[in-house]
Order: C-alpha cells, then structure tokens, then sequence
C-alpha cells in the first residue's frame, strides 16, 4: 500500500503536470522520509531521492534566516537605513502613485531599511498591472522572471537604482527585487560574496550539503530538466544537468537564488520549527527572530489589489521571507514557493512538507500546489 506522499506524486505525475518530484512531508520530532518519483526528464532516467532542484523564490526564507543571524551577531540591524552598505540606494524618489509617469516624483521620506528589505516594502518589487515603470523595469533588466539573473549582482543594483520606489519605504507591498537587494546587502556587510558567507555562516553548519547558488559541475548530473506547460505540452527551458545553475556562474550571484535538495530544505525547516535549534542541539536563531519570521508583519494599508496576485492576501500575510496563514485551517502555517514547481509549509506543532518539481508556475500546476498544502505523513485530504 502507497503512504500519502507516493499516491499524491503519483497522482499528478501519472496525469501529465510533472515528469517526477521529489518530496517529504514529516514533523521534527522525526527522521525525514524523502519520497522521489517519476524521471528527471519526459524521457530521462529515474529521479534520485538526492536529485538537486532549482528553488527560486524558496531562498527568500534562508536569506532572512542569514540576515537575522547578522542582527545577532550585530553587525547590522532591522531598523539600519541600508544606504550605509548600499550607497546606490541614496536619496529615493517614490512616484506620486504606482501607476504614475517616471518623472512624476517626490523625495522619499524615509531611507530603505533592513526591515523593509525583509517584509518586501522597500519600494522595490513586481509590478502587477501595466505602467511606465514596469515598462523601465523590463527595459533595464530588473523586472522579475521566470529566467535566471542576467548579469552580475553590483551591475543589477545600479540599473534598479534607475527607477523610482513605486511607493514610501514601509507604506506598501511589491514582491521579489527586495530579497535581491538584501542578498547584495548582506554580500557587502561581511564583504564576500553571499555565496560563501550562506556557505560558512548557515548553510555548513546545518549539513546543508547540496545548497547553494549552484551546482558543482561535478554534481550537475543531478539536475532534473525544467519545463513550462504550452499550448502542443511540455517545452523544455532548462536541461537535465545543465543550463545556468550547472558549474559556477561567470558573475557575482549576491542577488540571485539557489539550488537544494529535498533532504537539506528538511533540515532547514526543522532548525526553524525547534525555534532556532537544529537536531543536534546547536542554535542557529532566537527564538524571538523565528517568530518574527513566522508572523504577519505587513500592514493592513499595504493589502492592496494591485500588489500582488487577485485573492492573495485573502487570509494571508508575510513575515520574514513567507506567507503566513493568518485564519483558516491552516493558521499560523509558514511557507512559500517557488516559480518551478517547489514548495513548502510548517505548522506551528512542528509539521513540515517540501515539494521539489522543474515545471514553471502557471494555472497547470496550481491544483498540485494546492493539494500539496493537505498533504500528511498519515493522511491525504484531496
């Protein structure tokens, strides 16, 4: 008899939304059980529990856990105008409304901070509906997207320096270009690339192995192939070991995301759901900063229809780097995902699931990221 997880993978695996996956749904009081099914490519060879994925935005959780641990260590802090490392961010003009032309502008009231790098309300981020500045963002190369980085991480900043803040820092919503910023913020206050400082700060001393910016060439076999569901199937945009994240990039990545696998994300939610302490007993987090992550820190004034997705914050808000569930059956969950088919939660009794696909975010694979959010180690509600 299949357990939950294998007849849920099998189920959306067997219907076409993804070649394979890669998951594990457990608590913190217990080993993870990491699940893997299907192949690496349509026509690819089996896919490997080890299999290393593309997690986009699911690196937002960890760059906030590497920026609260600096806070700890008190070299930076959450109110610090982030100008001081980040001088193209100097001197802000906010236009008058988000809709508004580029030259329609007032000088920001307030500097960037940490904090608003963390909440998305830095004045920075994805424009939803059609305007002159999603129009400059295209442009210059910064507006967000479903493909890797262009270009190296001081070359971004000082293109997204070009544009004005869509609002006052702190007074609104935009997401993704904030967590950016932060990864180039923190690349400058430990002076290395943030690649190393993940590395040595966090992700070492949590056993994360397999993570990082990308795959060592001599692990990039372990790649699945990417997709996105069109019109005549499935279109490949990445290959099964290959393609951006295979072997070190030509330019600093700062501002970039990250690859991992399903056993060390585990590994990562668990030190988060035992507030701060992994498996072995080594705090890594105050239990204070968890929380800070794991509740709603964004205003009611900044749920506005245009920041984001229709229905989004419909019972939801955003910490440190996730969504919150703020009411419904899942109150107090923490998670989010990513734009190729990944995905995770935990609950506040220590509950955790990450799901790893290579398929591009769209309305093919709603329904499996969905139903993933009822998935149990002991029961499946579809």
């Amino acid at each position: 008899m299949s357990t939950p997880v294998e007849a849920f993978l099998a189920r959306f695996i067997d219907d076409g939304t993804v070649p394979g996956a890669v998951a594990v749904v457990g608590s913190s009081m217990d080993e993870p059980r990491i699940v893997a099914m299907g192949r690496t490519s349509l026509d690819g060879t089996p896919m490997p529990p080890d299999a290393i994925f593309r997690i986009q935005s699911m690196t937002k959780a960890v760059t906030a856990v590497a920026a609260l641990r600096l806070v700890e260590a008190g070299r930076i802090g959450l109110d610090d105008a982030v100008e001081r490392w980040l001088p193209e961010l100097a001197d802000r003009r906010v236009l008058t409304s988000p809709g508004a032309e580029l030259t329609d502008t007032v000088v920001a009231v307030r500097p960037i901070t940490v904090r608003h790098l963390l909440t998305n309300g830095s004045g920075y981020g994805s424009i939803m509906v059609d305007s002159p500045l999603r129009e400059a963002m295209v442009a210059n190369g910064t507006e967000a997207g479903p493909e890797p980085v262009a270009f190296g991480a001081d070359e971004w900043l000082a293109r997204l320096a070009e544009v004005p803040l869509a609002f006052q820092p702190g007074d609104g919503w935009r997401y993704h270009q904030s967590f950016g910023i932060l990864g180039v913020l923190l690349s400058r206050v430990t002076g290395m690339p943030l690649d190393r400082h993940l590395r040595e700060d966090l992700l070492e001393p949590l056993g994360m192995v397999d993570t990082g910016f990308w795959a060592p060439t001599e692990q990039a076999h372990r790649l699945p192939a990417a997709y996105v569901h069109s019109g005549d199937g499935m279109r490949e945009i990445e290959p099964g070991g290959g393609g951006f994240y295979a072997g070190e990039p030509p330019f600093d990545v700062s501002h970039a995301e990250l690859v991992s696998t399903a056993a060390d994300y585990a590994r990562f939610l668990r030190m988060l759901a035992g507030e701060g302490v992994t498996t072995d007993g080594r705090r890594m987090l105050t239990p204070e900063h968890v929380a800070m992550m794991r509740c709603d820190q964004t205003p009611a004034s900044a749920k506005t229809a245009d920041s984001f997705f229709p229905g989004f914050w419909n019972d939801t808000g955003w910490g440190f780097g996730g969504e919150v569930a703020t009411a419904g059956p899942h109150e107090g969950r923490f998670g989010w995902s990513g734009g190729l088919g990944t995905t995770f939660w935990l609950d506040l009794d220590g509950a955790y699931a990450v799901l790893l696909t290579q398929v591009e975010m769209g309305p093919s694979m709603f329904p499996l990221i969905g139903a993933f959010q009822e998935v149990r180690a002991g029961t499946s509600r579809h």
